[in-house]
C-alpha cells in the first residue's frame, strides 16, 4: 500500500500581501513550499508526492525541487479556482496512477513545519479508521457572537478542535467525496474535513501541534522564523 503526500500549493496567498504567492516566498534562503516538501521526502513512509501548483509557476516548482533533491516529486496539478476544486484536480490526478487502497496525505503547501511524528500517525489512523484530520485542542476561551462586536454567550472548549493538516484518505474514499459533493451541488467547502461532515460523514482526530502553523499572515512568517531558530532548554520536559 502505497502513502502519497498531496501538497496543496494553488492559492496567490492575498492575505500575505506580497508579490509572490506565499508558498514561494524565501525564508533563510529556502522557498517555503521547499520546507514542506522537505518533510515528506525524508519520512520514509512516504513513496511518492504531488503538489497542486498556482498557474505559472510550475517550471519554479520543478526547478527548486531539483535543487534541493526532492526525488519524490512525481505529479504537478493545475491548482483550481478553489481549495475544494484544487483538492479535487490532485486526488483525481492521483486516482489514475494509484490503486484506490493506497493513502493520499492532503497537507497545506504553506504548512512548513509539519513533523514527522504528526505524518506517522496521520498515516496510522487512517488506515486503522478510515481516514485521519490532524487536530490540536482549542486552549483559548471561546466565545459567541452575532455581530463580531460583541457577546453575550460561550462555547465550552473540551467539545472544540482545531484542525490542521496533514489529512489523510483512501484514495477512493476522498475521490467519490467529491464526485459526491459536486452532485450534491458543494463547490466550495473550506476543507476536506469539513466537506466530509457536510457529506454526513464521520472523521476520526490525529494528534497535530501548535508548531505546525500555517503560513497566511507576515506575523505568521515570523513565527516559522523564530520556530527555525529555536532550541528547547534542556530542563523542560515533552
Amino acid at each position: 500500500m502505497a502513502n502519497i503526500a498531496l501538497l496543496i500549493a494553488g492559492g496567490s496567498g492575498t492575505r500575505m500581501h506580497q508579490d509572490i504567492p506565499k508558498q514561494f516566498l524565501t525564508v533563510n534562503e529556502k522557498p517555503v513550499i521547499v520546507y514542506t516538501l522537505e518533510a515528506f521526502q525524508e519520512h520514509e513512509e512516504i513513496d511518492a508526492i504531488a503538489v497542486v501548483c498556482i498557474e505559472g509557476w510550475e517550471n519554479v516548482l520543478r526547478a527548486y525541487a531539483k535543487q534541493f533533491g526532492i526525488e519524490k516529486l512525481q505529479y504537478v496539478v493545475p491548482g483550481g479556482k478553489t481549495g475544494q476544486e484544487s483538492i479535487r484536480n490532485g486526488v483525481f490526478e492521483l486516482e489514475k496512477h494509484y490503486s484506490p487502497d493506497d493513502i493520499v496525505l492532503i497537507h497545506d503547501a504553506i504548512r512548513p513545519m509539519v513533523s514527522a511524528e504528526i505524518i506517522s500517525d496521520n498515516i496510522r489512523v487512517a488506515k486503522e479508521c478510515g481516514n485521519a484530520i490532524t487536530v490540536i485542542p482549542c486552549a483559548e476561551a471561546m466565545i459567541q457572537t452575532e455581530d463580531g462586536t460583541c457577546s453575550t454567550g460561550s462555547y465550552p472548549r473540551d467539545k472544540l478542535k482545531r484542525t490542521q493538516t496533514p489529512q489523510a484518505f483512501p484514495i477512493r474514499t476522498i475521490c467519490d467525496l467529491h464526485r459526491r459533493a459536486l452532485a450534491a451541488g458543494i463547490t466550495n467547502s473550506v476543507a476536506s474535513c469539513t466537506l466530509m461532515i457536510e457529506m454526513g460523514e464521520q472523521v476520526f482526530f490525529s494528534p497535530g501541534s501548535e508548531k505546525n502553523i500555517k503560513l497566511t499572515t507576515v506575523e505568521d512568517l515570523d513565527i516559522f522564523k523564530a520556530l527555525l531558530s529555536a532550541k528547547r532548554s534542556n530542563w523542560l520536559k515533552d
